[in-house]
């Protein structure tokens, strides 16, 4: 071979290598279409050839930017039972924000603060389309479920890491377990949708609460909706430089505190009103139409389907310390023991005052439009305040998924958290992402009837279906045995609900558009 014909042939791209080392299935078609066979790599490529494979590198970096690839699973896939002998390298991602180094408490804290926040003043509405009994049946079978459905995933994760897969993020264990690259896909798509969707709506909520206030000092003042919400914005920035999950963990005990707080201050203010003298009259009947009784029974069942809700379990598992096996379900007790103060406390005291005529909001019914406030100012502005605070925790804890995705594609993990290398792509990358929240809650003050419709969509599938099914993939109990057909049972039952309560929510969207006006003074849903 000439010299010449050997520089060629070593001036071949080594693409084939670092394309295939990308399983994702949207880069599939790049691997057929663009590069050889392998019996041609020793030939020499024309210039066009060249070009084309040039293409497919800067694609296939930007694509890997924009959505972390899962890792490969060849083996892991193969076999569920064999375990692998060397862990995969941590990421920035998994270094910086899902460190772990907490205990099952601090998982505790961080668990409470993604499930019990301010939607549980919704408690009492839902309660309206339900009754007594049928609505306290409902609040304890969907919490068994749920408190179920996480054991079931923290089990599943438990099992990977014993066979040396411990894995950190929910869309790699679903990619794992189900040996499917789209699921992998699926389950970003609806975490992403989540996650953001309650980030803004913590951000809109919050400067509601700053209205609120403002509004009781100052009823003819210039600020609008819109300027609360830029300082919500502002204060949420500074707190997104904390780097990591677990540096929330003092934040998030504060939170669970909040939480009680509040409750017991809206509880305290549901039976004073209901003693009142200015006591509005109660009845607890459902409406007469067996339609709309139907109708509003199921819109009842998403609404508590989704307060049970989180969709980060196993980002919140990754925080403790390894081994995590066992230390996830003393978190959830811990969990579980605030939801049932809290969640009982709401939604009793609330319907029991307020009836079939309970607002959405139980807030807004102790606040009427015409006649005395029914509990004390003070009582209802401390209440305020807390729902306030704990709004940017819970903002705050679900932004780490999309924080964990900018570390891992913009970090250094060879350099310190702290460097300079790491720390000016967070400050700018985070800042951009709030501002982006910020602007969505200004913009969209009507954003909770799209949440609604996220939230039917996204928390079913990725808390009441996909726990049972990766369960009874990795696992694998018995096709006779009663868990079996119990996972099945309940994947369908919510799955229909999840129907059903997607429906209802795009019907609720439908019914509030006329009152949709872009960076509107007034918050709609």
């Amino acid at each position: 071979m000439s010299a010449r014909e050997s520089r060629k042939s070593r001036s071949t791209p080594d693409l084939i290598p670092l394309l295939n080392r990308n399983p994702n299935p949207p880069l599939i078609f790049l691997r057929r279409r663009l590069l050889p066979r392998p019996s041609q790599v020793g030939l020499t490529w024309p210039h066009h050839v060249r070009r084309h494979a040039l293409a497919a590198t800067i694609f296939h970096f930007f694509a890997s930017w924009i959505v972390a690839s899962p890792r490969s699973s060849s083996a892991s896939s193969s076999s569920m039972g064999e375990a692998s002998p060397v862990p995969p390298p941590p990421d920035a991602g998994a270094a910086f924000v899902l460190e772990s180094k907490g205990s099952w408490w601090h998982a505790g804290f961080h668990l409470t603060t993604a499930i019990v926040g301010p939607t549980i003043l919704t408690l009492p509405y839902a309660f309206r389309g339900l009754g007594w009994g049928v609505g306290l049946a409902a609040l304890t079978v969907v919490g068994a479920v749920t408190f179920y459905a996480y054991t079931l995933m923290s089990k599943v994760l438990d099992h990977c890491e014993k066979q040396g897969r411990r894995h950190i993020r929910f869309r790699e264990l679903a990619a794992d377990v189900l040996g499917s690259g789209w699921m992998f896909y699926f389950v970003v798509f609806f975490q992403t949708a989540i996650n953001t969707g309650v980030s803004i709506g913590c951000v809109l909520l919050a400067g509601e609460c700053l209205k609120i206030m403002y509004s009781s000092l100052s009823p003819d003042g210039p600020l609008r909706l819109y300027h609360f919400i830029v300082m919500v914005t502002v204060v949420l920035i500074l707190l997104s430089q904390l780097p990591s999950f677990h540096s929330l963990r003092h934040i998030n005990l504060v939170s669970l505190f909040l939480s009680l707080g509040y409750t017991t201050l809206v509880a305290a203010g549901c039976i004073n009103a209901g003693y009142s003298r200015n006591a509005p009259p109660r009845n607890y009947s459902l409406d007469s139409s067996r339609v709309q009784r139907t109708f509003n029974a199921f819109t009842s069942i998403s609404i508590l389907a989704s307060l049970y809700g989180n969709g980060i379990l196993p980002e919140i598992q990754a925080t403790m310390a390894p081994p995590a096996t066992g230390k996830m379900v003393k978190g959830l007790m811990l969990c579980y023991s605030v939801i049932i103060v809290t969640f009982y406390s709401a939604a009793v005291s609330g319907y029991w005052a307020f009836g079939n005529k309970v607002n959405s909001n139980v807030l807004d019914s102790l606040l009427p439009d015409s006649g005395p406030s029914l509990a004390p100012t003070w009582l209802l502005g401390l209440a305020v305040v807390f729902v306030l605070l704990q709004l940017l925790a819970i903002g705050l804890v679900y932004s780490q998924v999309a924080y964990e995705i900018i570390e891992k594609n913009s970090a250094d993990i060879k350099k310190s958290k702290f460097s300079k290398r790491n720390l000016v792509p967070r400050l700018i990358l985070r800042t951009l992402y709030m501002a982006f929240c910020g602007f969505m809650a200004a913009m969209l003050p009507f954003f909770g009837d799209i949440v609604a419709v996220v939230g039917a969509i996204g928390f079913i599938p990725l808390d009441f279906v996909l726990p049972m099914l990766l369960y009874n993939i990795s696992i694998g109990p018995s096709k006779r045995s009663a868990i079996h057909w119990i996972n099945i049972f309940i994947m369908v039952v919510f799955t229909g609900v999840g129907i059903m309560g997607a429906f209802a929510s795009i019907r609720k969207l439908v019914l509030d558009a006329h009152q949709f006006k872009l960076f509107s003074n007034d918050v709609v849903g």
